[in-house]
């Protein structure tokens, strides 16, 4: 029976699932300018390739060990560089749509395996960090070279398909079968499922996630409008702007890893959360290129740093990956609401009601998401490991035997039988005395044999019959 294919390698596997997410803006610009397709055209089709991403990861949410990591990655890689190949070719927009969704099916099914590696890693903070960075780094580097490709869809699309077979390309070895569950399982920790889980923060999570990253992306979507219809920034101004955040965002992801988890999680995301908040009411109502300078770039810095938390705490919630993949997916859904609430907002309220409206939902999501992460006390194991098994229960009991001393403590093992060589105290035998005889006779040692003292007893009991017998005759004289 031939072993299970390894899996691609978790950051390169996560980075190319997650691509297709940070090129958004780039993917939607280009089906509009080179297809000639409408704004509203667009933007669906950009939707519809992360709505695809999402029900992916949640329907293989707990199965991917099941399946197969190595085959399920391979497949999703596929269909994500299938689909991406199509999509640059131009092709109509009915086929168009199919290939995008074909393509956010791909992307799906690589983020579901690579998040459930992530959350078996021996440290999920700094792995996932890790994956961030080598998905910003990525997607920065491509937002440089895309530009001298001409302008049409080609270019980005070849570029996501491209990465799709590169991480698809396996790297030789025996499977990797020290992470996941079963790692976990091989060396004791739980793998904690149903009543095993923190239910409650896990549901408040998933709950909260996507109105947190919807609101965020609400606000990413309309930020160029923003920037340049209130702030007064022009057009190089901007770019220079969104260049900066950019970079501020690899500098979260930075210092995300430095911090770890060294202050919990709950700080950072409670804390964040709010301060996120506080830069999407700034870059709602700036009037002028500061205001909008400074919360764009705190801002950009913020987010990394807190979805990294994020998705440790969903990892930490269930080692199985199922909550982490959730998460995942939950995150994406309002990634793809968000251009279309944000649009809609702008549209009622304004741009100033639309930063206001953002930062109070970010504000009375920070609450629900520090309680998820607040610490609990220690569960119990659901798997059992060696270091679970508990020696035979020691009992220590006291017994005073009639007619000794104080009570002799010994310590009994249960069930085991008590051996035969237990000693146990004796009552100690009556004083037998010989008439005419006024010292009493001798008792024998616990340690001596019961007959030897019978036979001592009784021999002295002949002698002081003889000696008497001596002494005196029937008549009363004396013999001697």
């Amino acid at each position: 029976m031939r072993p299970r294919a390894s899996a691609p390698p978790t950051v390169a596997l996560y980075a190319a699932g997650q691509l297709p997410a940070y090129l958004r803006p780039t993917l939607v610009g280009r089906l509009t300018g080179g297809l000639g397709l409408t704004s509203t055209q667009a933007g669906a089709l950009g939707s519809t390739l992360l709505l695809a991403s999402a029900a992916a990861a949640l329907l293989l949410a707990g199965r991917v060990t099941a399946l197969g990591p190595g085959r399920t990655a391979r497949t999703g890689l596929g269909l994500l560089g299938l689909g991406c190949a199509l999509a640059a070719t131009g092709p109509h927009l009915p086929l168009l749509a199919a290939a995008l969704a074909t393509a956010g099916l791909g992307a799906g099914t690589a983020i579901a395996v690579a998040t459930t590696a992530l959350a078996g890693a021996p440290d999920p903070h700094r792995t996932t960090v890790r994956a961030l960075l080598a998905t910003s780094g990525t997607a920065a580097g491509l937002y440089l070279l895309l530009p001298h490709f001409g302008t049409g869809p080609a270019a980005p699309f070849t570029a996501v398909a491209l990465t799709a077979l590169a991480a698809a390309v396996p790297t030789g070895g025996r499977p990797d079968r020290r992470s996941g569950p079963a790692r976990a399982l091989r060396r004791g920790t739980p793998v904690k499922r149903g009543a095993g889980t923190r239910t409650g923060a896990a549901v408040a999570l998933i709950l909260t996630v996507p109105f947190w990253s919807m609101a965020q992306n609400a606000l990413w979507g309309i930020s160029g409008q923003l920037g340049h219809r209130q702030a007064g920034l022009g057009e190089g101004a901007l770019g220079l702007v969104f260049a900066l955040a950019l970079f501020g965002g690899l500098l979260g992801v930075t210092a995300a890893g430095a911090l770890g988890s060294r202050i919990g999680r709950a700080l950072p995301i409670g804390l964040g959360t709010l301060v996120i908040a506080g830069c999407a009411l700034l870059t709602g109502t700036a009037r002028g290129p500061v205001a909008f300078t400074t919360g764009e770039l705190l801002w950009n810095l913020l987010h990394p740093l807190v979805l990294s938390h994020l998705l440790g705490l969903a990892a930490a919630l269930d080692p199985s990956g199922r909550r982490a993949v959730q998460t995942t997916a939950a995150s994406a859904l309002g990634v793809a609401c968000g251009p279309l609430v944000g649009t809609a907002l702008a549209s009622g309220v304004g741009y100033p009601g639309t930063g206001a409206l953002l930062a109070a939902l970010l504000a009375v999501g920070a609450g629900p998401l520090t309680l998820a992460a607040l610490p609990r006390g220690p569960r119990r194991s659901l798997v059992p490991g060696p270091a679970s098994v508990r020696p035979p229960r020691r009992r220590t009991t006291g017994r005073r035997p009639a007619g000794t001393g104080p009570a002799v403590r010994r310590t009994v093992a249960h069930p085991a039988p008590a051996r035969p060589t237990d000693v146990r105290p004796v009552a100690a035998r009556p004083v037998v005395r010989i008439p005419e005889q006024r010292r009493p006779a001798p008792t024998a040692h616990p340690d001596e044999h019961p007959d030897s003292s019978r036979t001592a007893r009784s021999g002295y009991a002949s002698s002081s019959a003889r000696n008497s017998a001596s002494r005196s005759t029937p008549d009363g004289s004396s013999l001697t």
